[in-house]
């Protein structure tokens, strides 16, 4: 039975065009073609990427948090309250009001204190400044590097500047040495993200991230399997562009660098719109929307990529409302502050 759903679940017709079969990506020739059984270095490259992160947090992000005087906050600890401290642990970290009342009957305590007790005890769960200083450098550290290893891969490819050589050959497109470490690289690193989410800062969007993961995992595993690495490797150069400058206005804005921080932020949002909501949609998904239908009918792999990469510029959409709201925070909040300095200084002029 086991033997039927593995033949089914790699039916030549699913993954490949026309009447193409797996034997015709089979090495030979000198022809080196993508595997599945390479997917399984991501693994160890997950592994080693945790340690190599775990050595620059301690070696590297530490002593600069130290450098630039980045400091946790001071936090007054919970009481000890063992029917409290239950309550938190398999009930709720925030009661209601009739269960913070019921809560003042069980513990003999006063609304206001019990009101307290929970506050400080969240506060304890939070991470530190420090902790998610660490781990934004980290990010931001290997976003730059794998840009620049993306860039110094791709420069020198026909597909880079005409998009329609992505499809040229295809699917007999022989494997690269760069395509192979970039996306064992990339795929460990998204894969390391998966092992610790656990421990990372959890964030507002923490559920978007969790698709955001398993969606690249997804697209990453299916595009190699199917050998559309060269667009895969241009999804991936365009995805980490704009991150760099996220997660470099976030170690900035941790050292209280505001003014870089805030130059940084903007330069990242126009980088956004431009890359995801721009180049992405109209570029990259047209290329892989269109372009094939020229040269094969449209297969269940054809629909099953084009709807990951979908998933992924409805997400791009969330984050993009995000951002701009972000951006008009910033600049009323600005425009206010400018405004009222400006009514202040025209006031003391003639006092003074």
């Amino acid at each position: 039975m086991l033997q039927t759903v593995g033949e089914w679940i790699w039916w030549d017709r699913l993954w490949l065009p026309g009447n193409l079969s797996w034997s015709a990506l089979e090495d030979k020739e000198g022809r080196v073609y993508a595997k599945v059984s390479h997917l399984y270095a991501s693994l160890p490259c997950a592994l080693c990427l945790l340690v190599v992160r775990y050595l620059f947090e301690r070696y590297f992000a530490t002593p600069l948090a130290n450098f630039w005087g980045i400091r946790d906050k001071i936090r007054l600890p919970a009481e000890q309250n063992p029917i409290l401290e239950k309550y938190f642990c398999s009930q709720t970290r925030v009661p209601s009001q009739a269960d913070v009342w019921s809560l003042c009957k069980k513990t003999g305590w006063p609304e206001r204190r019990v009101q307290v007790w929970f506050r400080r005890r969240r506060n304890q769960e939070r991470p530190g400044l420090r902790k998610r200083f660490s781990e934004a450098s980290w990010r931001c550290a290997f976003y730059l590097f794998a840009f620049f290893g993306g860039i110094l891969a791709l420069y020198d490819k026909p597909w880079v500047y005409n998009l329609r050589e992505v499809w040229a050959g295809f699917p007999k497109q022989s494997l690269l040495p760069s395509q192979y470490w970039y996306y064992m690289l990339e795929m460990g690193f998204y894969l390391s993200l998966v092992f610790s989410l656990t421990f990372d800062v959890k964030r507002k969007d923490f559920k978007e991230q969790v698709v955001h993961h398993m969606a690249t995992l997804t697209l990453l595993s299916f595009s190699w399997i199917s050998n559309f690495v060269r667009i895969g490797t241009l999804v991936m150069v365009v995805h980490d562009s704009s991150d760099i400058l996220l997660e470099g206005a976030k170690v900035f804005n941790y050292a209280t660098w505001q003014q870089t921080s805030n130059g940084m932020f903007v330069v990242f949002a126009v980088v956004f719109m431009v890359t995801r909501l721009i180049v992405f949609p109209f570029w990259l998904i047209h290329c892989t929307w269109v372009y094939p239908l020229e040269l094969y009918p449209a297969f269940f792999g054809y629909y099953f990529f084009n709807v990951m990469l979908l998933v992924l510029q409805l997400l791009h959409l969330y984050w993009a409302a995000l951002i701009l709201r972000m951006v008009y925070k910033f600049i009323f909040t600005q425009y206010i502050f400018a405004t009222l300095t400006l009514q202040l200084h025209c006031y003391s002029g003639p006092i003074s």
